[in-house]
């Protein structure tokens, strides 16, 4: 039996979907609940009046026979039974509350009643929307457990036209995510993809729009759902005012204010978008402010999570694989663990077999009873083991060569094809020459001299002429970005670190191999000295060691600027921008939302945690990495001072830095200074396909040559992204106009190029090129020593000691090995450039477009599988 409460109509006519409170009887010996003999519906201007028998009623009635095809027709003339199956997706791990509330609307409320559904017709003239109808019956069996499906039959007159779209409402207590609704109409099948959370009525009572699956331009929306496209666009934008609700999909924008929070001496950090210290916004959460006199924002209690709009948070899988694993999502629960178990935070690695073992024995944290109530059982329940036992996997870097990171051509080939490889870039002359002010910093010419230079490259048979003639010199220049924030990074009390602003040259042999020549380490200048210190390979122990130290100098220095600038600014706050201008002016019926919907999945969310955790004052990447509390201020000097879109795509940012020449000829439009450089060699490939891809896909949608201009969603989308997302640099001349179908497919390859691409590049390598400590510390804790320091005399006692203990200390390394193996894991639920997915098909529901994703995949699987990339 079905329990439930009589349907009332109303001008909007919808759906009920009805969903089973209690076992059903086999239906012969089902009772049919009677309803008014007549339900109101609004399938014109005017209202009309169905008239309906007690008990035999299509449209109204708790439970009917179902009809024997996908559409027949009534017993009243000109109507007929449209039939809507709803497909919900189950949550995987429902909390506490959601099982107890579930229980008591199965026996209170009758969870019969949980959505309404109502179609609108695509057709303007007469206006038409669908009367009621409930769902029928159990839940469809599935082979996929994940999922149910309900039926509903509406009755719908014969000229209904074609259903445009769907509005719900949820009348649970809670959401539902709905994974898609398809409506059988005679002959035809239309698809309304879903993929979204429905709130309940409770939290707000409008409803939501669902559009089918079909493409639309603005310009051609059928006149019969163009109010909702308007509508559904609206609904997500907010006023900018209150603060978000995690149910809400409100998509704004904000500074960067709650990095620090100020009621914490240690934890003031400076906010970010503002004219001294300009950078990209975020999501607006709307949290409110510390205090009337401040712009800085709560930051809320520890275990709130930041706001994102629903949709964009995890899937239940990829939350899980964050929380599962070894040593994973470590953020605020693992840590107290770690540092009770070592129990002194400060303890060095005496010895490489301590960091040896951190790969070959098992580490046991011991419960903090106590301290961290319930935290036993958190990490229990996440391992899955009693006595809580972790063990790292081997980094790749050293898992067939213990030894190759002390080699000078492996930091060299890391330059070009390790978890960094954007930064180097050809040497055009020397002496180099700093852009900074000599007033403050000194003499602008490097300590890299010619006559040095020329000296190393005569180990090589060559001059330095020829040197610079064949292209064979390269630098990685961290001078300029780094040397501003010095002499504050050197002067942490707290968490005390050591560093320099560092310049490598490298020289690629005739081999084929990148090997550093020189190294130059400067700190910044005092009326004495100019503090540039110069350092080359050595042939005595003593040079050995030093240049090993200064090598692992340039290391931390890269890795910091991996992390604060390449990774974390280019491809996360930056791309941010981009997918709130996408939700707010781009309904999703654009085929541009469509084309860039894939490639913004899970990056809201991912920033969120970074602001919580990772880029806070006081978290992960201040206590881990070299910059420390002065990171974002340094990542935000760096949006400033090289930033650019029109620079972001991989052909112009290889030319920018000389690893490419111009060639109409060459794919692309660049040859590579160097051949063997597998970031830039693989990337032109993946690069070329996304440009394929977008340029047929955007032809495909724009034929007209004025269509690009007349697209108004199109025009506000870059407007936005330009005038608010990046507003501190709105005013440059670079960035690109948008008038063609040419500009529109640059702007699309660079956006799907960063998030795609170059964010795979810059992430997954973390923990197989990070995760042995000594090959990239990510920060180090000395200087190097010289004659008259007093750790001089130490060094040359025991070396290996000095460079040991140079690095993090156990805890340190520990933790930033747990996050940068948590980042580099792929979820169960990834996406693939190669892998057209059934429900990008379903997505699109145009066999051109279908067609083009396919080709695009199999570019990308051809680059991938090319005979070059097996290296024997």
């Amino acid at each position: 039996m079905f329990v439930a409460s009589p349907v009332k109509s109303n001008s909007y006519g919808a759906g009920l979907v009805r969903f089973p409170a209690f076992p059903v009887l086999p239906r012969r010996r089902q009772h049919i609940v009677p309803l008014s003999r007549k339900v109101r519906a609004v399938i014109s201007r005017e209202e009309k009046t169905v008239d309906q028998e007690d008990g035999k009623n299509t449209n109204g009635s708790l439970v009917s026979n179902s009809p024997a095809f996908p559409w027949q027709r009534s017993k009243y003339t000109g109507t007929k039974t449209v039939i809507a199956v709803v497909k919900i997706r189950k949550k995987m791990r429902e909390k506490l509350t959601e099982r107890v509330e579930h229980q008591l609307e199965l026996l209170m409320k009758a969870i019969g009643q949980g959505m309404l559904i109502q179609l609108v017709s695509e057709e303007i003239d007469p206006g038409r929307k669908s009367s009621e109808t409930p769902v029928l019956g159990l839940p469809k069996a599935r082979n996929d457990s994940r999922y149910l499906e309900f039926t509903a039959n509406f009755t719908v007159p014969t000229d209904f036209g074609k259903p445009g779209a769907i509005l719900v409402t949820n009348l649970l207590s809670s959401e539902i995510c709905l994974s898609e609704i398809t409506i059988h109409d005679g002959g035809d099948t239309i698809l309304f993809p879903g993929n979204t959370w429905i709130h309940s009525r409770n939290d707000n009572p409008e409803g939501r729009i669902i559009f089918a699956s079909q493409t639309w331009l603005p310009s051609e929306t059928p006149a019969g759902i163009k109010e909702l496209r308007e509508k559904d666009l609206k609904s997500v934008r907010g006023n900018g005012e209150g603060e978000r609700k995690p149910h809400e999909r409100i998509y704004d924008y904000d500074i960067y204010n709650d990095i620090g929070d100020p009621r914490k001496k240690d934890r003031v950090r400076p906010i970010l978008g503002v004219p001294e210290r300009p950078y990209p916004r975020r999501c607006r959460s709307g949290r409110p402010l510390l205090s009337t006199d401040t712009p800085f924002e709560s930051r809320g209690k520890d275990k709130d999570e930041f706001y994102v709009p629903r949709d964009e948070d995890f899937e239940d899988i990829k939350r899980d694989t964050f929380r599962a694993g070894r040593f994973k999502a470590l953020f605020h629960n693992l840590v107290p663990s770690i540092a009770a178990a070592l129990s002194n935070l400060d303890i060095p690695f005496t010895c490489f077999s301590d960091i040896d073992r951190l790969y070959k024995s098992d580490i046991v944290l011991k419960h903090t009873e106590g301290k961290d109530k319930g935290l036993g059982g958190f990490i229990d329940g996440i391992l899955n083991v009693g006595e809580t036992l972790l063990r790292y996997d081997t980094p790749a870097v050293i898992k067939w060569d213990r030894f190759a990171w002390l080699r000078d051509n492996e930091f060299g080939r890391q330059a070009l094809a390790g978890v960094n490889p954007v930064n180097i870039e050809l040497l055009k002359e020397l002496p180099i020459r700093s852009k900074l002010d000599p007033a403050i910093y000194g003499s602008p010419e490097s300590a890299l001299t010619e006559e040095l230079i020329a000296h190393e490259v005569l180990h090589y048979g060559m001059t330095l002429e020829q040197a610079f003639e064949e292209k064979r010199l390269f630098l990685l220049d961290y001078h300029d970005m780094l040397l501003p924030f010095v002499d504050k990074i050197n002067s942490i009390k707290e968490d005390p670190r050591k560093t320099y602003a560092s310049r490598t040259i490298f020289f690629y042999s005739k081999a084929g191999a990148l090997r550093p020549l020189a190294i130059e380490l400067s700190l910044p200048p005092t009326p004495e000295n100019e503090n540039k210190f110069v350092y080359a390979h050595g042939h005595d122990a003593t040079t050995h060691w030093i240049w090993k130290l200064a090598k692992a100098h340039v290391c931390s220095n890269d890795a910091g600027v991996h992390q604060l600038v390449n990774h974390w600014l280019r491809t996360h706050a930056c791309m941010e921008p981009y997918i709130i201008a996408t939700n707010r002016q781009l309904s999703s019926m654009h085929p541009v939302y469509k084309l860039l919907h894939p490639h913004m999945r899970y990056t809201l969310e991912i920033n969120a945690r970074a602001r919580k955790s990772l880029i806070n004052g006081g978290g992960i990447i201040e206590s881990c990495f070299t910059p420390g509390k002065y990171a974002m201020e340094l990542s935000s000097a760096a949006y400033k001072s090289m930033w650019r879109f029109d620079m972001e795509g991989l052909p112009a940012d290889l030319v920018r830095r000389g690893m490419a020449e111009e060639d109409s000829s060459a794919e692309c439009g660049v040859k590579l200074v160097i051949e063997d450089y597998p970031y830039a060699a693989d990337g032109l490939l993946i690069w070329k396909a996304i440009k394929n891809l977008v340029e047929s896909y955007v032809k495909h949608f724009y034929s007209d040559p004025d269509s690009i201009t007349s697209d108004f969603e199109l025009q506000a989308w870059w407007d936005e992204i330009k005038n608010k997302g990046h507003y501190d640099k709105k005013d440059e001349p670079w960035w690109p106009k948008l008038n063609t179908t040419q500009d529109l497919s640059e702007i699309l390859t660079n956006m799907i190029w960063i998030a795609s691409g170059q964010h795979a590049a810059l992430n997954f390598g973390q923990y197989p090129f990070g995760g042995y400590v000594p090959n990239r510390p990510t920060l180090l804790r000395k200087l190097i020593p010289h004659e008259n320091d007093p750790d001089y005399e130490m060094f040359m006692r025991n070396p290996q000691y000095s460079f040991l203990s140079s690095l993090p200390t156990q805890l340190q390394a520990t933790k930033v090995m747990a996050v940068q193996e948590t980042l580099s894991t792929h979820s169960p639920d990834e996406e693939y450039l190669i892998d057209l997915k059934e429900n990008q098909r379903r997505w699109f529901q145009d066999e051109e477009v279908v067609k083009l994703l396919a080709k695009s995949a199999n570019e990308v699987c051809c680059a991938r599988f090319r005979p070059e990339n097996f290296v024997m």
